[in-house]
């Protein structure tokens, strides 16, 4: 058996989209939840609440995905640009690039005999790749694609904000502001279960953490809506 065959798979390896997906469906959940119950605690009509929930939904997918990419590909520029650096300092200094690798080693337990070793035959192998993951802290499986954690994001947010989108239209208009706090609350609750279960976390703590963070964030929404009244349209 090879080692690509053995090999399993680790968390850390999907975390660039797990990280955006759960970002976008946690902020969609929050901010759109906690913007409808505002409106709701200021008097305004069911329509109204319907109106604000799609304009939020749409506003908030293209703000994350807009956000998320930039993010990424900032993040993705920086690293070019240090790895470009390295490579010239390569090509100027190799003898002192050879011991600075050296000494990454034996600072993290191997004697200076076999760092020196390992440093030989990891810059023979691929020189640049070797400083990459060890001196500047960059590897492949941690890279997140752009496009990819973009749409992830504007997706993810859109699935949460529909959410209590879907609560205004199937409840009865004296209902709506109750029905959209339930699903909100029970939403985070799920959705921090399994972030935390993707993740080989508690998932007890993460539904806490997030279904908390949450409500503080509907509680304080509805008290400012309520400073204000609004007649309903």
């Amino acid at each position: 058996m090879s080692y690509s065959q053995h090999a399993e798979p680790h968390v850390i390896q999907r975390s660039g989209w797990l990280r955006a997906a759960v970002l976008g469906a946690n902020d969609g959940i929050i901010s759109v939840t906690s913007l409808i119950m505002g409106m709701a605690a200021s008097g305004a009509s069911s329509h109204t609440l319907l109106i604000t929930c799609i304009a939020g939904l749409i506003s908030g997918a293209t703000s994350m995905a807009a956000g998320e990419y930039i993010s990424v590909k900032s993040q993705e520029d920086i690293e070019k640009s240090d790895l470009r650096f390295e490579a010239k300092e390569l090509e100027k200094n190799p003898h002192a690039e050879l011991k600075e690798l050296t000494q990454i080693y034996i600072s993290r337990g191997l004697n200076p005999a076999l760092a020196e070793e390992v440093a030989k035959q990891l810059t023979e192998h691929d020189a640049l790749g070797a400083h990459a993951r060890d001196e500047i802290g960059i590897h492949e499986n941690t890279a997140a694609n752009p496009v990819q954690a973009a749409l992830s994001s504007a997706a993810s947010f859109s699935c949460g904000a529909a959410l209590p989108m879907l609560a205004i239209l199937l409840s009865p208009s004296s209902w709506v502001a109750g029905s959209v706090l339930i699903t909100g609350v029970i939403s985070l609750a799920l959705l921090g279960a399994l972030s935390s279960y993707f993740a080989r976390t508690s998932m007890l703590k993460g539904s806490l953490r997030i279904t908390l963070w949450g409500m503080l964030a509907m509680a304080f929404s509805s008290w400012v809506g309520s400073l204000f009244n609004v007649t309903p349209l």
